[in-house]
């Protein structure tokens, strides 16, 4: 499970160094590059219901076989359609990885949120997530060092050319950087796929604690503490996206040179590492889950403050630091989320992973409100407010069940 968390990190969090490359690559608007982020998180939500049907069908490890198959198309896609400098069918190429990441989420997430102690599940998607960080540490360092080695100095070179062969020349070097590390990725994808199918994987089944029992009549959901949970996971997914890949961005507009703002993906992902390995020692020691996620974002808006009221390059290293807010945000909701869904559970994985289009919406509307608001005043416009949601979303919610959410058990397909 580890190392799967690990191959999805790797490629979602190439979106951020993906932003710049593609500006560059096809002399792109702010508005028109950020059209990465829409196109691959757009996927969790058309295709995470149709990959639940799916995963029913065809059982856990198929469908991470099935999963890793079609990231490894999307990703080939990607390198051709870059390669033959066709912004398009990249965009296309992009959605097709959302498509498989989509797939793989719906089993993988539930699979560690129910493997244990409901107490546990944050410590577990922890570890999960130091997995996926370090995938989304290592991705954008080697993206910008392997890539865009001088990105700066290319895209003066474009605007200094005059259009004809020349200008034509050097985007084409350009764009062929890309090529071979996404065909090597595909490659690697198809190899991962064939691990996986002779590994022994148990089939598992989503049922809650109540199901389990004949004796206890199941517990449905609450429609609104449902619907106002996975609207959270929303929010967060914004807010995660927008400190991973609008900071490049962000760094921009307060003068930093593209060969800096390449690396401050990975300025972010390191910190959401390290707020990762501080969950796991305090929770569930010393905080639950449940009160960490609290504190977290109330961490996440004292940093969001500061950042505004901060100069120089101190408002890029407090957006990098929101990564160790958000860090422990997801694996505290998703079970809490998951456990108020009692016998929907299934339903409500796909609900909540449709969510993470949050990741499209967001950023988007980041990168339309700049030029009115302000790169700093848009980015909290949006940050703050999706912070105090999540935040009131828990209270509430931990005040309903006293402190003792419902818990959510696994099943293997054998009981």
């Amino acid at each position: 499970m580890a190392a799967l968390f690990f191959s999805i990190g790797f490629v979602t969090w190439l979106n951020g160094p993906l932003i710049t490359f593609v500006q560059v690559a096809f002399n792109l608007s702010d508005v028109a590059s950020f059209l990465v982020p829409v196109c691959f998180y757009l996927a969790y939500f058309f295709f995470p219901l149709p990959a639940t049907l799916l995963s029913r069908r065809i059982g856990l490890r198929r469908g991470l076989i099935v999963a890793l198959v079609i990231m490894a198309a999307g990703t080939a896609l990607f390198g051709e359609c870059v390669n033959a400098r066709w912004y398009a069918g990249a965009l296309s190429g992009l959605t097709v990885i959302g498509a498989g990441l989509s797939l793989l989420q719906i089993t993988i997430n539930p699979y560690v949120t129910l493997l244990g102690d409901h107490d546990r599940a944050a410590q577990r998607i922890a570890i999960m997530g130091v997995a996926n960080k370090f995938a989304g540490i290592l991705a954008p360092a080697l993206f910008a060092v392997v890539v865009m080695p001088h990105v700066g100095e290319v895209a003066a070179s474009i605007r200094d050319a005059a259009p004809g062969p020349d200008r034509e020349a050097i985007l084409l070097r350009f764009t062929h950087a890309v090529h071979a590390p996404y065909e090597t990725m595909a490659l690697l994808l198809i190899i991962f796929a064939v691990l996986v199918a002779r590994s022994s994987l148990p089939e598992i089944s989503l049922e809650s604690a109540e199901t389990a029992s004949a004796a206890t009549p199941p517990r449905r959901a609450h429609p609104l503490r449902l619907a106002t949970g996975v609207l959270a996971m929303f929010l967060y997914v914004g807010v995660e996206v927008l400190a991973g890949d609008a900071i490049g961005l962000y760094g921009r507009s307060l003068g930093l040179s593209l060969d800096v703002t390449k690396y401050l993906t990975a300025m972010t992902l390191a910190s959401m590492m390290a707020g990762y390995i501080a969950g796991m020692i305090v929770v569930p020691r010393f905080f639950t889950q449940e009160r960490y996620l609290v504190l977290s974002c109330a961490v996440g808006i004292m940093i969001c403050v500061l950042a505004m009221i901060t100069s120089g390059s101190v408002p890029v290293l407090c957006v990098a630091l929101l990564g160790f807010a958000n860090a422990m945000i997801i694996p505290a909701l998703f079970p809490v989320v998951l456990a108020e869904a009692g016998a929907d559970g299934a339903r409500a994985t796909a609900w909540l992973i449709m969510a993470y289009s949050g990741g499209a919406v967001l950023p988007q509307l980041f990168v339309h409100l700049a030029p009115s608001l302000g790169t700093a005043n848009a980015f909290m416009t949006l940050a703050i407010p999706s912070y105090l949601f999540i935040a009131a979303w828990m209270i509430v919610i931990c005040g309903r069940t006293a402190g003792s959410p419902p818990k959510a058990s696994i099943v293997t397909a054998g009981d």
